[in-house]
């Protein structure tokens, strides 16, 4: 994927794509604080299964999601190439563990396309839209839908 060439005077929209499994998916990279590469999280009791644990960022604990498990998707097992995309979600940071992270791409926002129908209510839930990338048809993902849950459920653990 590369970065395809714009009208500066267009209105656009910049995301970040990452690998998950044999799928791409991607989200708006104003949410990206920083991108880590993987370390271990510190497992936390009675958390939901998609959420490995914590680590410390510059002194601020954060939780680490699988966000392979928490798409339904099989979870990850980490190699060199995985990476923790940090985003600034709520009062505190989440960690997102993916695959591998693609690439930095500008789209226009009149280029998203709806949900299709046959995802599941859950999956659209999550979704903000289709968006074309060259040849690639990608995922967005809606980060608030996403880790609104998370957030009750560590809350709740």
């Amino acid at each position: 994927m590369r970065d395809e060439k714009t009208n500066s005077s267009e209105p656009t929209l910049k995301i970040i794509s990452f690998k998950l499994a044999d799928q791409v998916f991607c989200l708006d990279i104003m949410a990206v604080k920083e991108i880590r590469v993987w370390q271990k999280a510190t497992p936390l009791p009675h958390s939901p299964d998609y959420v490995l644990g914590f680590i410390n960022l510059r002194g601020k604990v954060i939780p680490v999601v699988d966000m392979a498990l928490r798409l339904g998707l099989p979870a990850i097992d980490p190699t060199e190439q995985s990476a923790i995309i940090v985003i600034d979600e709520g009062d505190r940071g989440v960690g997102i563990l993916v695959d591998s992270v693609s690439d930095m791409v500008t789209v226009k926002p009149e280029d998203m396309q709806p949900v299709p129908d046959v995802m599941s209510d859950e999956e659209k839930q999550l979704t903000k839209g289709i968006v074309p990338v060259g040849e690639d048809m990608v995922c967005f993902l809606d980060l608030k839908s996403l880790f609104a849950t998370v957030e009750a459920q560590l809350e709740a653990a």
